[in-house]
């Protein structure tokens, strides 16, 4: 969601990518909770920081989940790393549908709050 969130409401200041440190199929959840706030996800697939460590185009790395701060592996190149901690909500995915978008709604709402929000102000 933030890859989204941050190229729709920094377009043209930010460009972003996400990953994971395992990444598996987008959730439904966070699809539908960026098209509830007018972003279309369309091509939308998860990626791993693999793709990324290798890249020389990279001015900023933000964590957003404990586990990806833990694990993430080493960039090649000096990059500025940062986090910005964030309930991960894919595990409501298990519990009633009302419950996991409640969750996902939250965890936009505080991406772009957080995450969009700092780098406003960078």
């Amino acid at each position: 969601m933030a890859e989204y969130l941050i190229n729709h409401d920094l377009a043209g200041e930010w460009f972003a990518w996400s990953a994971g440190v395992a990444p598996g199929n987008p959730k439904p959840q966070a699809l539908q909770a960026l098209r509830e706030v007018g972003i279309d996800p369309v091509g939308a697939r998860s990626k791993s920081v693999e793709e990324f460590l290798r890249r020389e185009d990279l001015d900023l790395v933000i964590t957003v989940c404990d586990h990806a701060r833990e694990s993430c592996p080493v960039f090649l190149r000096p990059v500025e790393q940062m986090h910005i901690g964030v309930e991960d909500p894919a595990p409501y995915c298990d519990g009633p549908e009302e419950i996991a978008m409640q969750k996902f709604r939250e965890v936009r709402d505080t991406l772009r709050r957080e995450v969009v929000g700092y780098l406003r102000t960078i």
